[in-house]
């Protein structure tokens, strides 16, 4: 957007808010803002969600869920689904508007992306991250909010909003209480990139303050975050909101107030401008009181008023280009192309032994599907989610790919997470079943893992435990049983794994010959998944995340220290590592070259190589670039520059990385970031450079060793 029109609309909005009463202020500072019809100003309701999709609201694409578009690695990617997402949300408010809806879920700020840290695998939300990367998660965020606001001129298609700020990753059940204590370092090493990333690169309208308080101070109220950081260290021009209800808590379950009175006077005097609830409406009398002055009020409510003038909701709707998008665009047939697109770019192949995948449909009679996650839509879309039109489930999925061609077999194998499916039966009443089936087929598809009842945000109905946060790693209830059932059978076997999270499969990884994982891939997911075990194209998908072995091996969930947390900090060999997937065909690097061998403060390194598809299948694969410190006590290498590149049989092509000198500089214990004297090396390849990425699939990142001559603050640490 112009810099010139951006300063008329603050303008126009400074104008606006002068003529206000201080009641009229204030009733426009909760999420469901009061229409103020002597100005001209109509109700609206700033709440709304597109994590991976239009939510909530009736009818849309429902994408794969965030974590699973992070496994993409495909920047590009995020971008056309968040421009599809925000096309959808326009033309979903403009029929809205048109018959006077104004409901929650009926506006156009989106509190998406979620670009919290997924630090730890029990942690509920963390499909609704893009993983346990700080580099990921800033390419994957920047991208998203740049797809959803678009990039005209003099309007804002949609608001996104980064969240939730900051120190944010469970437990769940403490979330309202809990005080997150992070080192400087850890802070702006781990915690902060992202967000910084959405407010610098990609100009995020939104910041959303996060439930719990770090280092003693509440987040939608802290002065730390939200003045000296955001707006101060970052200069943030947009609007900040809190967590629904999150303010109440200062008083509630922080204790660093007396009263709603105390904590909304808080929340808006350290710089929160809207509140998801409505203590706000207490801020009359705090202005009253003196506890807040009416001039940070009117900032407020200017910052507030700025963002509805970008999005052309005081301007003739015939002058904003995004109020023509028509109904007609939602749901459409395009975009249910680029669902389907995303969730076979999600999908990871962790093992392929001796190319049981893909499946010969001509050499394959009967094929038997088995689990509790074969014909389970919750375990297709995660949650935050939209209404599809229609689902495909891997059963539905497989049955209409092999058509009248394949016999299928269908058994739910066992329920979920509890002993038995029928009410009144003995435990594990399906085994019988799963036996038959597998007896009659040729091959037989298991399909396990959780579903949004398992893991989830605190509150969300149906959360089998409560809080939402898995207790552990394993497959719940008798999953690992029937896969051992099913094993026993002597039928070649697959495995997809549908989850937003780690799973040890440690049992799975020894004995089962094929196993996908499948994220939460969206409501196209069942066709994507059949596709690909048909072999229709090939797997390009990368973890995010990493799967450890066992929960024994990980931190206390509430400790907030990266130490022996993430692929940058553990010692150990994970099951399955960050950045770590396997292809149907195969691809080499070759001529790899830096343009120079020295980085100085405001240097770049430019990383050149040619990528060339080997395999005898079309296919994409991701060159990855890791860069470690080489001193003691530094993080194991960082991933620190990524490319997705897509090449037909014996196609080669060459792909560019540039490395500034951040990325070869760290964080101290001040939080000061220095590019220290000594040596750095860069790892360029399409994987992690540890040791048990290179043990699965027989390969090892180019190593390129960088010098750096001097000492050099790069970024003084803004607190």
């Amino acid at each position: 957007m112009k810099a010139e029109k951006m300063k008329e609309y603050r303008r126009r909005a400074k104008e606006l808010v002068a003529s206000m009463t201080l009641e009229e202020k204030v009733s426009q500072t909760v999420h469901g803002a009061a229409a103020i019809p002597r100005l001209g100003v109509k109700a609206y309701n700033w709440w709304n969600e597109a994590l991976h999709g239009v939510a909530r609201a009736g009818v849309a694409t429902v994408f794969p869920q965030a974590i699973g578009m992070a496994a993409t690695f495909d920047e590009d990617l995020l971008w056309e689904v968040a421009e599809a997402v925000s096309t959808e949300g326009r033309a979903k408010f403009n029929m809205q508007q048109k018959y006077g809806d104004t409901d929650i879920y009926k506006g156009l700020t989106f509190w998406a992306p979620n670009v919290n840290i997924f630090r730890d695998p029990r942690w509920g939300r963390g499909h609704e991250t893009f993983g346990e990367d700080p580099y990921l998660t800033s390419r994957m965020g920047v991208r998203f909010i740049e797809g959803m606001q678009g990039d005209d001129e003099n309007y804002m298609k949609v608001a996104a909003c980064a969240k939730h700020f900051a120190v944010h990753s469970g437990p769940e059940d403490e979330r309202h209480s809990f005080n997150a204590v992070v080192s400087k370092q850890d802070l702006f090493e781990t915690y902060l990139p992202a967000f910084e990333a959405c407010v610098k690169e990609a100009k995020v309208e939104t910041v959303m303050g996060a439930y719990n308080r770090t280092n003693g101070e509440p987040c939608c109220g802290s002065k730390t975050l939200l003045l000296d950081i955001l707006r101060k260290g970052w200069g943030f021009e947009g609007h900040v909101t809190s967590d629904c209800w999150a303010v109440k808590d200062f008083h509630e379950y922080h204790g660093v107030t007396n009263s709603a009175l105390e904590s909304a006077a808080m929340a808006m005097q350290n710089g929160c401008d809207l509140n998801c609830g409505s203590l706000f409406l207490y801020l009359s009398e705090a202005v009253k009181r003196g506890l807040v002055t009416e001039e940070r009020l009117n900032e407020a409510v200017t910052n507030l008023m700025t963002t509805r003038m970008k999005l052309g909701l005081f301007d003739d709707p015939e002058k904003v280009p995004y109020s023509q998008i028509s109904f007609a665009e939602n749901d459409s047939r395009a975009n249910d192309e680029l669902n389907r697109r995303a969730a076979r770019k999600s999908v990871v192949l962790l093992k392929n032994e001796n190319h049981l995948l893909p499946l010969d449909k001509n050499k394959i009679r009967t094929i038997g599907i088995i689990g509790p996650n074969a014909n389970n839509r919750k375990a297709l879309v995660g949650n935050y989610e939209g209404t599809a039109s229609r689902y495909y489930t891997i059963s539905e999925g497989i049955q209409d790919y092999v058509g009248e061609d394949i016999r299928v077999l269908f058994s739910e194998g066992c329920h979920l997470c509890r002993t038995k499916m029928s009410g009144l039966g003995q435990e594990n009443d399906r085994l019988s079943e799963v036996r038959g089936v597998c007896e009659m087929s040729d091959v037989v598809i298991a399909c396990m893992g959780l579903d949004s009842s398992l893991e989830g945000e605190e509150g969300d109905e149906g959360n089998e435990y409560a809080s939402g946060d898995k207790p552990n790693l394993s497959l719940p209830g008798l999953q690992q049983e029937i896969l051992e059932a099913i094993y026993e059978s002597k039928k070649p076997v697959i495995l997809v794994l549908l989850s937003g999270s780690a799973l040890a499969v440690n049992w799975a990884d020894e004995h089962i010959p094929a196993i996908l994982q499948g994220w939460y891939p969206g409501a196209e997911g069942g066709r994507a998944i059949a596709e690909l075990i048909f072999g229709d194209y090939s797997p390009e998908g990368k973890m995010p995340v990493t799967f450890y072995r066992t929960t024994e091996e990980l931190p206390a969930f509430t400790d907030y220290s990266m130490k022996n947390r993430t692929y940058r900090y553990m010692k150990q060999d994970a099951l399955y590592p960050f950045g770590y997937g396997l292809s149907y065909t195969e691809f080499a690097l070759s001529g790899t070259s830096i343009d120079t061998d020295v980085i100085q403060n405001g240097g770049v390194i430019r990383v050149k190589t040619t990528i060339t598809n080997t395999g005898t299948i079309r296919g994409a694969e991701t060159v990855q670039v890791y860069v470690k410190v080489c001193r003691p006590g530094t993080p194991n290498p960082q991933l620190k520059g990524l490319k997705k590149t897509e090449l037909a049989p014996g196609e080669s092509k060459e792909v560019e990385i540039m490395l500034e000198e951040r990325s070869f500089s760290l964080r101290d214990e001040n939080g000061d970031l220095v590019l220290e004297k000594g040596t750095c090396q860069v790892f360029v390849g399409t994987q992690q450079p540890d040791h048990r990425s290179s043990e699965l699939t027989g390969r090892t990142p180019e190593m390129l060793t960088v010098t750096v001559p001097e000492t050099v603050i790069v970024e003084k640490c803004c607190i």
